[in-house]
């Protein structure tokens, strides 16, 4: 007692066998301790006791507390209270101004006591603090305390050992487990539904390095809601000391489930608009039933479901109304899978005839025009997706769990559905997926019924073409004759070319090939009105010029219609041909024994045009020698020079001299013609024979 020496031992260093260091909490407060006698002097002065009230131990040892640190107006009032304390032996606490060595005023509060020693003598023991201190230390643990129960963000503190010492409310909500049940439990055991040999690993490096972990993104199923995805974002402090010694580690969790669903709906949006658009620019890419269901099946797996399969009624291809009862026949027109084996063990075979019951799911679908859609399958399910019992076992052992179908519907009409199952994908269809999948097979049913519309008119322009051209015997007078037509690839473009051979008086025979500018049915028509003029004009046995010349008459009465056109006539008794154009490209020649040419005449002006008169050229065609005729669509391209094809066309001619007519127009078509030609091509070839 009374010691004057105001040296502070270090910070944080240990006493000898002490079981622990020191917090420094009390240095935070510096409580100030001062021992007066029972006269009120100052017998000890500690060095806390200096920094508050600024005296040094030797000018306060000694000295009346009273009048050293306290005001006059106050001093009676205190000297009151000391007698009492010495007295009674009660303690007493409190605050009151104190006078500062420098002259000014501090509010300190006190926690006064008797003290009694070992010689029976009597002291008292004030201890004393800044109330300012006192104030911001009590309003930080107010604030930390009502923060930490009242916050929403679960916290937490784990000792160096990762076991929890202290949960807040939230934590304990968000944990489901009460804080009772959290102390001393390790990370492992309270989180187990996550990864926590990963999280603890992660609080072992903070540990260690006292790096920080902020929002650290977690996902995982929580006990008490298992079936769905949560999601928290955590962060990791070191705790120390004012010593740096290491007490453990805050950890710090946001629920952010509402963010991560939030997020997830933002992808799942974000490749929903991705997949309409890339359905925008691979569906309906040709107009072929087939080609768009591959299309929209590809379209669909492996984002929006594992096997994908496109049915079209069987009725709607064959041009008939779908009934409203009883089993219902789909064409299976395309399959898509994620895995191959899936295609097999889920889908129905592709290409073949399916027949599905009137309770089986995919029928329904397609009599009421609505979606169906089963969340989670269970085995009768199955049963009513799958055509047979075999199916829905196969179903079954591929592990398909959700399933969903929709209608094709284009123009008010229902033309098949689009089956959706899912397999190895955890998530189930929802009301999202069938709103995507109803928009993409709304698509993909324009484009096949477009697609049908187009084969139903192309079938029509061909059947109308076919039967306007004539069936031509493969000999005439003097001559061996083949021919060939093939449409054009589009619809729009079928039906303007024809040929015709007829014979005439004196074994005299007419060789015709025209062409009407234009296309489809229209075409077609005028085609016919054409080729059954040039028939009874070619039986007055009138010279080539002529008949052009009636034709092109006949041809300005025709509202919109231009033509061209050659026609020749051969006559084997003189063993020559006669021969107009009318604006038609020129036929090749050859010659026994040479190769072939085209031949050089006035290419005349095409029929409807009118004001211009036809010439017919005269050129002798002897057994052996070969006429062709043919219409631009064979000759003609975007990308070739004209020159070069018409040199295609001699060489094929020239190649095939020998061969039968037959073969020789089959070369010349897989020479010249690619698949799907812009135009229509019409071939005529004719040889002299002896």
């Amino acid at each position: 007692m009374g010691g004057t020496d105001t040296s502070r031992p270090g910070r944080g260093r240990p006493l000898a066998g002490a079981g622990s260091s020191p917090t420094g909490l009390l240095d935070l407060l510096s409580v100030a301790a001062v021992v007066l006698d029972t006269s009120g002097r100052v017998v000890f002065w500690s060095p806390q006791a200096v920094e508050l009230f600024g005296y040094t131990a030797e000018e306060a040892l000694g000295e009346f507390a009273a009048q050293l640190l306290i005001h006059e107006e106050h001093r009676d009032e205190v000297v009151a209270l000391f007698a009492e304390v010495m007295e009674s032996g009660t303690d007493w606490a409190g605050a009151f101004p104190v006078r500062h060595k420098n002259g000014g005023t501090r509010l300190v509060e006190f926690r006064n006591m008797r003290l009694l020693d070992d010689l029976g003598d009597t002291y008292a023991l004030g201890l004393a603090v800044d109330q300012t201190l006192l104030t911001q230390v009590e309003r930080g643990v107010a604030l930390s305390a009502r923060l930490v129960t009242q916050s929403p963000i679960g916290l937490a503190i784990l000792d160096t050992d990762l076991r929890y010492l202290n949960v807040n409310p939230a934590l304990e909500r968000i944990h489901a487990l009460s804080a009772a049940d959290h102390r001393g439990r390790r990370v492992r055991d309270v989180l187990a539904f996550l990864d926590a040999e990963a999280i603890e690993s992660r609080l072992r490096r903070v540990l260690e390095t006292g790096e920080p972990v902020t929002d650290h993104y977690v996902v995982g199923r929580p006990a008490s809601d298992p079936h769905h995805d949560h999601a928290w974002s955590v962060s990791y402090h070191r705790l120390e000391d004012a010593a740096g010694r290491v007490l453990g580690v805050a950890t710090s969790v946001i629920d952010i489930t509402e963010r991560h669903e939030a997020t997830i709906s933002a992808t799942r949006a974000r490749n929903r608009l991705a997949m309409i658009a890339s359905a925008s620019a691979s569906i309906g890419t040709t107009l072929d039933v087939e080609q768009t269901g591959h299309e929209l099946a590809r379209v669909v797996v492996p984002d929006l479901a594992d096997v994908a399969s496109v049915h079209v009624l069987e009725s709607i291809l064959r041009g008939r109304t779908p009934s409203v009862a009883g089993p219902a026949r789909f064409r299976v027109v395309a399959v898509a899978a994620a895995h191959a084996r899936e295609a097999a063990d889920v889908a129905d075979p592709p290409g073949e005839l399916a027949r599905y019951d009137g309770d089986r799911l995919l029928t329904q679908c397609v009599r009421a025009r609505r979606p169906v859609m089963v969340a989670k399958t269970s085995g009768e399910d199955l049963r009513r997706i799958a055509r047979t019992d075999e199916a829905a076992s196969l179903l079954a052992h591929a592990g398909a769990h959700s399933y969903l179908a929709v209608p094709l519907l284009a123009r008010g009409e229902v033309l098949g559905a689009l089956s959706l199952v899912r397999t190895g994908t955890e998530a189930s269809f929802d009301e999202d997926d069938t709103l995507l999948a109803c928009e993409l097979a709304g698509r993909a049913a324009t484009c096949i019924d477009n697609a049908r519309w187009y084969q139903s008119v192309r079938n029509t322009a061909l059947t109308l073409q076919r039967r306007l051209l004539p069936q031509l015997p493969s000999r005439l007078p003097g001559l061996t004759i083949a021919c060939r037509y093939l449409p054009a690839g589009a619809v729009s473009e079928i039906g303007g070319d024809w040929f015709d051979a007829m014979r005439l008086p004196g074994d005299k025979t007419a060789l015709v090939v025209g062409d009407v500018m234009g296309s489809g049915i229209n075409a077609a028509a005028s085609m016919g009105q054409l080729r059954s003029a040039t028939r009874a004009f070619a039986g007055l046995d009138l010279d080539p010029a002529e008949v052009l010349r009636h034709l092109d008459r006949l041809t300005e009465d025709v509202e919109h219609t231009i033509a061209t056109c050659a026609y020749c006539r051969y006559d084997p008794e003189r063993g020559e041909c006669r021969i107009s154009l009318a604006g038609h490209l020129p036929p090749a020649l050859l010659r026994s024994g040479r190769p072939a040419e085209l031949l050089d005449l006035p290419s005349g002006v095409p029929l409807g045009v009118g004001g211009t008169a036809f010439e017919t050229t005269v050129f002798p065609f002897r057994p052996g020698d070969q006429l062709a005729l043919y219409t631009d669509g064979l000759v003609e391209t975007r990308s070739d020079p004209i020159d070069a094809r018409l040199g295609t066309l001699l060489e094929a001619l020239t190649a095939t001299a020998s061969q039968d007519l037959r073969q020789t127009c089959d070369r010349v078509l897989e020479t010249l013609r690619p698949p799907g030609g812009d135009d229509d091509v019409a071939l005529l070839v004719a040889r002299a024979e002896p």
